[in-house]
């Protein structure tokens, strides 16, 4: 693929789309050529805006004519530069952001068909109105999109009760690189009809085709909810107060959050309206959230039973129960806020990782320990769905330190942090993706069958190599 496109070219898919559509401008290309972090910043000449499938269908067609590199992108609001153009490059930025709609909501069959553009929290709101739930939540979900969603496999904080999107989406619509339209939008839940490609672009990170529209599932609204925030001594005591919860509540714990007093800290230091629910500090929080579809009785009954037995097993020092939806919004809005309380802090190296549940105690130990002596002074804010042993092992500077010498030890940490999850049988991308950031990595780690095979399947569906290149998985071998 060349480094540069023409005039001519790029004039004929902006005729796609019409000139309204189809940005040029340094002003407005500028947001989209970077990601979150900071960490990639790419270049492209043209950004499209299509507004209909038929339209992504003719970019693809001619994207496929001529050689021409696409990269798909939604909100914008990925973290390991999966949805940012390379640099050096002339990746054309295909936009769903048009593609906004939510197309049908069925709530005797518990579905709803929305586009690839459309805002989760928009989504969130077409459930609600019909009185069901669309259960992922993320604190992005103002401004991250469905296809997005989707493309990353995006979990949440209610995987534990509800699965990650590929649980959560029954059928797709995808425009291939080819430009063919496949148009898998069934609402079944049974469907054993040939190999379930749905599942091939679910967590692709548009490297094999752009999801322009999905089945979801919805669920009934809970009748009872409640939450609480509690303050523990230690990783262990967290882990079986989770033991405890789940076998209390069953599938009624819909969360349970793992937060560090550093985390709590800057939070309420940085983010506008969040405060410590507690008196007294602590090593140690766990967010519990508990939602029933009988009675808001039977969720504080619930409540109310495992912090009781909480506290008489000593794992519980201290509790606050939520009063309201309001403070309920508010404990929420704190974990939410954790990963942004980090920035007034300096320098933030990221993890998104898993592990056993029953390892993380052990996992959080040792990787203290191995930072710690490699870097004094850093400062440690590891958080995360402790339900599903998704870990956000955040490592801010230390105070006073220079923040770029702190973030040219990116890999270094990566290389420490990783190990440690390998070791305890964890994967290095929990809910984030792999995108440009641990693409390298990957190939590195996993067995050589195993990447080849994913090899074969990008070349299978763009052989071309158009389909948002240079991302998950690398051609160039």
């Amino acid at each position: 693929m060349s480094s540069a496109i023409s005039t001519d070219l790029l004039d004929r898919f902006a005729a796609i789309v019409g000139d309204k559509y189809a940005l040029r401008s340094e002003a407005d290309l500028a947001p989209h050529l970077i990601e979150n972090r900071g960490l990639y910043h790419g270049s492209s000449p043209l950004l499209l805006k299509p507004g209909s499938v038929e339209e992504v269908s003719g970019i693809m067609k001619l994207a496929s004519e001529t050689g021409t590199a696409i990269v798909p992108q939604t909100g914008n609001t990925g973290l390991v530069g999966g949805q940012t153009p390379r640099a050096g490059q002339s990746d054309i930025i295909l936009s769903l952001e048009r593609m906004n709609r939510v197309r049908d909501v069925d709530p005797v069959a518990n579905v709803l068909v929305a586009d690839g553009g459309a805002i989760l929290a928009d989504v969130q709101k077409a459930a609600e109105a019909h009185g069901r739930l669309f259960p992922l939540s993320l604190g992005s979900e103002g401004s991250c999109r469905i296809g997005g969603n989707l493309s990353t496999n995006a979990g949440g904080t209610a995987v534990l009760a509800y699965g990650n999107m590929r649980q959560l989406c029954l059928g797709l619509e995808v425009v291939l690189p080819t430009g063919e339209i496949w148009d898998g939008l069934r609402r079944l839940k049974k469907d054993n009809t040939g190999y379930d490609l749905r599942d091939l672009f679910i967590g692709a990170e548009g490297t094999l085709g752009i999801i322009t529209g999905a089945v979801l599932k919805l669920y009934p609204q809970p009748l009872g909810h409640q939450v609480a925030f509690a303050g523990l001594h230690s990783v262990e005591d967290a882990l079986a107060l989770f033991n405890l919860a789940a076998s209390f509540c069953g599938t009624s714990l819909t969360g349970f959050e793992l937060m560090p007093r550093f985390g709590v800290e800057i939070t309420t230091r940085h983010i506008d309206g969040v405060r410590d629910p507690l008196e007294a500090a602590y090593p140690w929080y766990v967010l519990v959230d508990i939602s029933t579809s009988d009675s808001a009785e039977t969720a504080e009954r619930m409540m109310n039973g495992v912090l009781e037995q909480g506290f008489e097993a000593g794992l519980v020092q201290d509790a606050a129960i939520a009063a309201s939806v309001a403070q309920q919004k508010a404990i929420w809005h704190m974990r939410e806020s954790m990963s942004d309380a980090q920035k007034p802090e300096g320098g933030s190296i990221k993890h998104d990782v898993s592990v056993p549940v029953s390892k993380i105690p052990h996992f959080m130990a040792e990787a203290e320990k191995a930072v710690m002596a490699a870097m004094p002074g850093a400062r440690i804010c590891a958080f995360g769905h402790m339900g599903d042993g998704n870990i956000h092992y955040n490592i801010s500077q230390p105070v006073g330190a220079d923040k770029t010498a702190f973030i040219a030890r990116w890999r270094e940490m990566n290389h420490i942090v990783h190990g440690l999850v390998l070791a305890h049988g964890g994967s290095i991308s929990a809910e984030h993706g792999i995108g440009q950031l641990k693409r390298d990595e990957l190939a590195a780690i996993r067995p050589a069958i195993e990447i080849e095979l994913m090899r074969r399947i990008k070349r299978a569906f763009d052989p071309a190599n158009i389909m948002n290149p240079g991302k998950v998985v690398s051609l160039d071998v």
